[in-house]
């Protein structure tokens, strides 16, 4: 193998490096949106939850106002059935008695089954709301966990990036045109082995004559197909 093309050769795994470090750090922003996605069905599970509660909270005190008034009414009429002298207006009286606390006893009844409603929806919102922090404490773990991988994958560029600038120092600056175009082109892949007098990054059969110079190694040679620099594995 010439030692120009193995030298591209490290060049290129260095390359092919960066490449994956760079989509793998493209793909860290959806990741998060991902993890925060989490907590979308459980924000609404608690806001209707919580939602249910005021409703019948609301209700509720509707019909505590309702059967206070009723009550109210009731003391009313009392006073003046106690001050009437006239036995009919008196028994009439008792007529609208007996229908208003007939009333409050169903409005007492109905914030009775309120009340059980109102505690069923209530621990129907703790438990939402105890779901939403266990989510929300997994998605800082994930947020966390993609922190740590944005740092090391940063790192590890950073690393590879200066590594490559020594290795790139050692290609002779003739091929390195050919090289970067080739990279760009050919999807990460300017340098391809022959196998089988086929080249490996097209798979197409190469003509005797590619062959053989891959084969002796005497000078870089391409791909008559794809254009890819070939090579022999030592």
């Amino acid at each position: 193998m010439l030692d120009e093309v193995r030298a591209l050769l490290i060049l290129q795994d260095r390359d092919r490096r960066l490449l994956a470090l760079a989509k793998d750090l493209e793909k860290l922003p959806q990741d998060e949106a991902r993890a925060k996605t989490k907590m979308a069905a459980d924000e609404t599970a608690v806001t209707r939850a919580h939602d249910a509660v005021l409703d019948c909270e609301l209700r509720l005190k509707r019909l505590e106002l309702d059967a206070g008034t009723r009550h109210t009414t009731i003391q009313r009429l009392k006073i003046q059935q106690f001050e009437t002298r006239k036995n009919e207006e008196f028994q009439a009286l008792k007529h609208e008695i007996v229908r208003y606390e007939k009333e409050v006893d169903n409005l007492e009844t109905k914030e009775l089954e309120l009340m059980e409603e109102l505690d069923k929806f209530r621990a129907t919102h703790r438990a939402a709301e105890e779901a939403r922090a266990h989510t929300r404490t997994l998605i800082a773990e994930d947020l966390a966990s993609i922190g740590q991988r944005r740092e090391r994958m940063e790192k590890e560029r950073a690393e590879v990036e200066a590594e490559r600038e020594m290795l790139a120092k050692q290609v002779p600056e003739a091929i390195l045109p050919l090289y970067h175009r080739l990279m760009k082109t050919k999807v990460g892949l300017a340098i391809a082995p022959m196998h089988e007098g086929k080249c490996g990054g097209c798979h197409m059969k190469l003509i005797a004559s590619t062959v053989v110079a891959v084969q002796t190694a005497k000078e870089i040679t391409r791909c008559e197909d794809c254009g890819r620099i070939l090579y022999v594995e030592d």
